[in-house]
């Protein structure tokens, strides 16, 4: 199905001459500590059919969130990329929030906020605060959505979160990030819960990308994938998924065209018209994207 044109919903870059990524310093990220640049994606995805694609914030030093969103929203203004919204970093724990937005809430560019939830620093329910929910609520109100990311045993904390903020759009990340490695499946009863209670919430989308990082490097195939995968598309049903990348966090465990392939096969006997909305149509609708 390489004639399905596809949007990357979840295009990462980050050039370390200019920001600081502290979540680098954690174990096994030595291949993630360079630089990737715009070139450099356009390089790895040069076998896939990308037309457009979603920057998603990279959880740079809080201090440097309004430079990655000025440096990424250059980049989507320019015609020589693919780049055509982001999903801007933000604290909205933090009561200067709704400053922050201020700045970018008119520009079209911007679709979204995400902060990561699963960091070793960030305790579980700190999404549940009122500060917090009364700032995602902001979000609805401005059209911009959320991106949940999330440890699999707290999709629970995100159902809370969602029902508080009714007027908000949200997308869950990674699958809901269950891992596919059999020694680790304790947290799948809970997951497979907390993702059949956010699938009932109509304005909740589900992320088909990063469970190729939990994979076995070198030696996964395409299989190890199918059942997470499978459960989140019979889950959210055909008009609620979308397809992300997750380059370069991908390539802890595969190249972006390998992931990319991937997918295409544990969907193939689905119909044309399920991989197109999975592909395209889904987010070319919800992030407006212009064709």
């Amino acid at each position: 199905m390489d004639s399905i044109p596809v949007i990357d919903t979840h295009q990462h870059l980050w050039d370390l001459d200019l920001f600081q990524l502290p979540w680098l310093d954690l174990p096994g990220m030595d291949v993630l500590r360079n630089s990737f640049r715009m070139t450099d994606y356009r390089e790895a995805t040069r076998n896939c059919p990308i037309i457009k694609s979603v920057y998603m914030e990279v959880n740079v030093h809080p201090d440097l969130q309004r430079q990655e969103a000025q440096y990424v929203l250059a980049l989507c203004e320019a015609d020589d990329n693919p780049m055509s919204g982001a999903v801007i970093g933000g604290s909205p724990g933090e009561s200067s929030f709704a400053d922050y937005l201020d700045e970018f809430a008119g520009n079209p560019f911007v679709k979204g906020v995400r902060t990561i939830l699963h960091d070793p620093d960030r305790p579980r329910g700190m999404c549940l605060t009122p500060q917090f929910k009364e700032n995602i609520r902001l979000l609805g109100d401005l059209g911009l959505s959320f991106d949940l990311c999330m440890r699999p045993a707290e999709i629970q904390d995100a159902v809370e979160l969602v029902d508080a903020c009714p007027e908000t759009r949200f997308i869950i990340d990674h699958c809901g990030n269950m891992s596919v490695q059999p020694d680790q499946q304790q947290d799948r009863a809970a997951w497979e819960t907390g993702m059949q209670q956010m699938a009932q919430r109509e304005h909740v989308m589900c992320k088909i990308s990063g469970i190729i990082a939990t994979a076995t490097k070198g030696t996964w195939q395409p299989a190890d994938l199918k059942q997470n995968i499978d459960f989140c598309l019979d889950t959210f049903g055909e008009d609620r998924v979308f397809f992300g990348g997750d380059w370069p966090v991908c390539t802890l465990t595969a190249n972006f065209e390998s992931w990319y392939r991937a997918l295409l096969w544990i969907v193939q006997d689905r119909s044309e018209t399920f991989q197109r909305k999975l592909f395209h149509d889904n987010a070319a609708a919800f992030y407006q994207l212009k064709s």
